[in-house]
């Protein structure tokens, strides 16, 4: 389901219901509350609870607050205390909340010097 925010952007919705096998590319906004059994690139992801990723995520930024099985590679990353993620991580801005589980190994992306952030929230 593909819908238009006020801004006039594009954003798409994949429904808790739904399962996709295979990849998702979007240049639009994503959310995902289904279950992707495939990798995932789209300008910016946002994961439900309940949502499970069983492939790698590459996103400009990403809200993840489910499971993901696989590498993420985002620009803005933001882990909510719900996620579970299994698989190694880079960014280049990162905020993990208390109570999250991460299953690999974190990595800033090749930026220059500084310009890397880690935030850690309680």
């Amino acid at each position: 389901m593909a819908s238009r925010n006020s801004a006039g952007a594009t954003f798409s919705i994949l429904g808790a219901d739904l399962v996709v096998t295979g990849d998702v590319v979007a240049t639009a906004d994503l959310h995902i509350d289904g279950r992707v059994k495939g990798d995932i690139a789209c300008a910016a992801l946002v994961q439900g609870e309940a949502s499970v990723i069983e492939g790698a995520v590459k996103a400009q930024s990403a809200r993840l607050s489910g499971t993901v099985h696989g590498a993420i590679e985002a620009g803005e990353l933001v882990i909510l205390r719900t996620a579970r993620i299994h698989g190694d991580v880079s960014y280049d801005a990162l905020t993990i909340e208390q109570g999250a589980q991460v299953d690999g190994r974190f990595a800033p992306r090749a930026a220059p010097a500084g310009e890397s952030t880690l935030t850690l929230v309680s």
